[in-house]
């Protein structure tokens, strides 16, 4: 005799450990920025002023170039430290290059023209970041 037993499914949330919470928040806020970046281009006119040499007002130079290319390593290199790094040293290496990040993040906030897009990209990278500063801050080691 054959019978068919239905198995029952239980959901089940298992514990993420803090260091993968926190890479993967890197993660996300890294794909984020360029997914905003890209979606620049979109906007009518930007193409045209980047390929004259000018952002958001800014000019576009060599040294501004490197500037970008450092802050943007920097959350590429935070998804390695968060896995890498002995927790007491992780927890305030996330919070110190969130709050930073915040900083930065509300300084860039009025350069360049506002939109609705502009508006949620910037709301979503605080959450994210503010994210990133909460899950290292409660994290007791």
């Amino acid at each position: 005799m054959i019978t068919n037993k239905k198995t029952a499914r239980i959901l089940e949330d298992v514990k993420i450990n803090v260091k993968i919470k926190l890479s993967a928040l890197w993660v996300t806020l890294m794909l984020f920025y360029i997914y905003a970046d890209i979606l620049s281009f979109y906007t009518p006119g930007n193409v045209e002023k980047v390929v004259s040499g000018e952002i958001g007002g800014i000019q576009i130079t060599e040294g501004f170039l490197f500037v970008m290319a450092i802050w943007m390593a920097i959350p590429s290199v935070m998804v390695f430290l968060s896995l890498t790094l002995k927790a007491n040293a992780n927890r305030w290496v996330n919070i110190i290059v969130g709050i930073v990040s915040i900083v930065v993040l509300g300084a860039t906030f009025f350069v360049g023209e506002f939109s609705a897009r502009y508006t949620f990209q910037a709301i979503v990278e605080g959450v994210l970041i503010a994210l990133i500063v909460w899950y290292a801050w409660k994290w007791v080691a």
